[in-house]
């Protein structure tokens, strides 16, 4: 007896991050050329459209809904190459701000094609309007408070 190639798990949680694996190596092999992965992508674009108000790692992660090592980790590997740099808040020392270096900026530039390309063909695959309406559900699992609570509230 075979086994179906396809898990028969009801557990959502399981089938999204089977998905986010999968379109993660999509984007990753097409991305490949730009020398960023997916996630530095994405960090990097956070970080373009925070650039007046860079936030600390705490915030970053947050803003990401990331693990904190997870994105410490990322992290390291940006600054070492130079993408980035975890600077000093002149009004609270205290603060480190994650900037984004003019390399780092180049480095998004270059990669920007190729995330458009392989966004273009998910696009294209799933339908317009079916992304759409996949990246809004997606973001309020990610983002409403409500999710918590309702995780917290007694049986």
């Amino acid at each position: 007896m075979s086994l179906p190639s396809r898990s028969a798990s009801p557990c959502v949680v399981a089938a999204m991050r089977a998905a986010s694996r999968r379109l993660t190596l999509l984007y990753d092999e097409a991305m490949a050329p730009s020398g960023l992965r997916v996630t530095q992508f994405n960090i990097l674009g956070e970080l373009e459209r925070r650039a007046t108000e860079p936030p600390t790692v705490s915030e970053l992660s947050e803003i990401l809904t990331m693990e904190r090592s997870a994105l410490g980790q990322t992290l390291g590997t940006l600054e070492r190459d130079g993408l980035v740099i975890l600077g000093r808040d002149e009004r609270d020392a205290r603060r480190r701000p994650i900037r984004l270096t003019q390399a780092g900026r180049k480095a998004a530039a270059r990669a920007r094609p190729y995330w458009e390309k392989a966004h273009a063909r998910f696009s294209r695959f799933f339908g317009e309007a079916a992304l759409a309406e996949l990246r809004s559900t997606l973001r309020e699992i990610a983002e409403d408070p409500e999710l918590v609570d309702a995780f917290t509230e007694p049986n």
